[in-house]
């Protein structure tokens, strides 16, 4: 081949037959490789282009291949098929079924068939919006895993009640004729196992099989490729264990040591080169992952000259890390790194927040591609600036209603039927019930104790003195939601308050940047320009000239969550994920304290400072 391939490179393309499973780390050219490889296949080989089916995970990832392909192939038109699983699953389904794609269930619809099945539960807005979003995912996960629901053990809440959500949204779609994008996986199972004809028709189709990220595959769409490729067994897989970062929708990287068991001739080939990183980076980032025992080993390097750098930088406080982020990120601008070739990933978009706050205030324009989830818009800080609004002396029907059963006061709604709210009135209702009376009466009294402090005091008065906190943990426990992630959002805004002297202030500070945010945010959505703020599973595919890399502790990077072996393993993934990201620059940052509390940087630090370990550019106190 006349092409300029890495010898590592030509070896995957010119592979001749059979089961393949290519291992390409970061930065590798994979792209280029699969589709050297159909070239290969259509030049040297004579296998007709619509025997070759080329799938991803994503229909960005499936358009970009096929028109680097396109490119390659100097204009000319070939029917190779690219595509998604779900794209040629669902192709499937409809030479069998008939199905129109009408009759895929849109998110809209979604949302709606299970708020209908949810209405019952009697749930604020707020509670009910996250729990649509963690059952989603659980009831998707089911399908994809062919868990028995019987025996299946619910984490968003009571695994009964999952059963009979599960069941009524099940039944809601067939009453309709409408599957979702789960169905259209176990759908194609059951037909391709069960109707040898139908499957005998797209084994002659698809001969010769190419996967791109092997990695992100499910249990059932491995089973789907097995059944698809036999007799022949040409699958050419290609993909890297140490970038699977995806457990929570069903990736198992585990699959790609099942496919070399399940094919014992099938050839392991690596591609080894970094074009991406400096050498620096490249070190430091295989370090970090050779900690993970549960991978394929490999030998990467660097394939660029330039060293690159790697920063670790330790601070005494979140805000001196946020400003020496902002203050990095003009540094690399005087140096002409334009700001779009710049980002800063979180572990959750949730961390994000602080310094978007700075950012507005010091002029530096940002993207966020993902959702950003404003901390005051959170229920949790809804109820407590309800809280601090009476506090002020508002007395709005509105504000009551809110909060006066959070904590459980056994207070009636029906008696509030008045725009403004009389407390001693409302006391007199419930003469004859004292006991509640006087939970009116202590109501008034707090609010009056926390006039006089600042927000700061107030707030920890509304945790503490009035057994909010309390009230959170329990809903967080009949909800089965994890308490510590709701009681970090009452840290969070808590810590929002510091240094504001009055309430009048502080809640002037979050109307200020709710309004700057919203303009902020419509702002980027005409222009995408900015420094890139991203999540750890966002920045995935994506590549940046310097990366930042902040608040690496103990319950972020590491998450929380995550306590097996193999989480660990998945958290250090995601690390590893987000460290090749960067070009030439790449800053790991940690402050000493969170939430006015002493903090514990996160072990992966401590694997990268290791003696062993190379030697970091710069491993700093600020």
């Amino acid at each position: 081949m006349s092409y300029a391939f890495s010898e590592s490179q030509r070896r995957a393309i010119t592979e001749s037959s059979g089961a393949a499973l290519v291992l390409a780390g970061p930065g590798s050219g994979k792209t280029s490789v699969i589709t050297g490889r159909i070239r290969y296949l259509l030049e040297h080989c004579s296998v007709p282009a619509s025997n070759i089916l080329v799938i991803t995970f994503t229909k960005a990832a499936a358009n970009e291949m096929r028109l680097r392909f396109q490119a390659s192939m100097e204009g000319r038109r070939l029917p190779v098929q690219f595509g998604t699983f779900h794209a040629v699953f669902f192709s499937i389904l409809k030479h069998a079924y008939h199905y129109r794609s009408d009759q895929i269930i849109s998110q809209e619809f979604k949302y709606a068939f299970l708020k209908e099945i949810l209405s019952s539960f009697h749930l604020r807005e707020d509670e009910e919006q996250e729990l649509l979003e963690n059952l989603l995912s659980e009831i998707s996960m089911v399908k994809n895993e062919q868990l028995d629901l019987a025996h299946y053990y619910a984490k968003c809440c009571g695994s009964s009640q999952f059963r009979q959500i599960y069941e009524a949204y099940d039944r809601k779609l067939r009453e309709n004729r409408l599957i979702d994008f789960d169905d259209m996986l176990t759908l194609t199972y059951e037909l391709l196992s069960q109707r040898p004809d139908h499957l005998h028709v797209w084994q002659e189709k698809f001969r010769y099989i190419l996967v791109d990220e092997v990695q992100d595959m499910n249990r059932l769409q491995y089973e789907i490729l097995r059944l698809l490729a036999a007799p022949q067994n040409e699958l050419f897989l290609v993909g890297d264990d140490d970038q699977s970062i995806y457990q929570f929708r069903g990736a198992r990287p585990e699959l790609m040591r099942c496919f070399v068991r399940d094919y014992a001739d099938a050839k392991q080939l690596y591609l080894e080169e970094n074009y991406r990183c400096g050498s620096e980076i490249v070190k430091a980032s295989q370090h970090l992952i050779s900690y993970n025992h549960d991978r394929f080993e490999k030998k990467i390097r660097a394939a660029r000259e330039t060293a690159g750098r790697v920063q670790v930088c330790e601070y005494p406080s979140p805000l001196k890390e946020n400003k020496d982020i902002i203050e990095m990120i003009r540094g690399r601008t005087a140096a002409g790194v334009p700001y779009e070739d710049m980002a800063v990933l979180f572990r959750t978009n949730r961390q994000s927040g602080y310094l978007l706050e700075l950012m507005m205030e010091a002029g530096i324009p940002f993207y966020a591609k993902e959702r950003v989830p404003l901390l005051y818009d959170h229920w949790i800080a809804k109820d407590v600036i309800c809280y601090l609004k009476l506090a002020s002396g508002s007395r709005e029907r509105g504000l009551f209603l809110q909060i006066m059963n959070r904590p459980v006061r056994y207070l009636s709604r029906d008696v509030l039927d008045e725009p403004i709210v009389d407390l001693d009135s409302w006391e007199a209702v419930y003469e004859e019930q004292p006991w509640i009376a006087r939970r009116i009466e202590q109501l008034a009294e707090d609010l009056q104790v926390m006039s006089h402090m600042g927000p700061f005091a107030a707030m920890n008065y509304v945790r503490k003195g009035m057994g909010y906190e309390e009230f959170v943990v329990d809903f967080a426990r009949e909800h089965g939601q994890p308490e510590q992630e709701l009681l970090d959002v009452l840290d969070e805004l808590q810590q929002s308050a510091v240094g504001f002297q009055s309430l009048a202030l502080w809640q002037a500070h979050v109307t200020e940047y709710r309004e700057r945010m919203q303009a902020e945010l419509k702002k980027q959505s005409a222009s995408h320009e900015g420094v890139r703020i991203l999540t750890l599973h966002g920045a995935k595919g994506l590549e940046f000239d310097t990366v930042f890399l902040p608040q690496l502790l103990e319950g972020q990077l590491p998450y929380k969550k995550a306590v097996l072996d193999a989480d660990i393993e998945e958290e250090r993934r995601l690390f590893y994920v987000g460290m090749t990201r960067a070009k030439e620059m790449l800053v790991i940052t940690h402050a000493q304290t969170m939430y006015q509390k002493d903090a514990t940087a996160s072990r992966f630090l401590m694997e990268l400072k290791n003696p062993s370990a190379v030697a970091l550019s710069d491993v700093v106190l600020r």
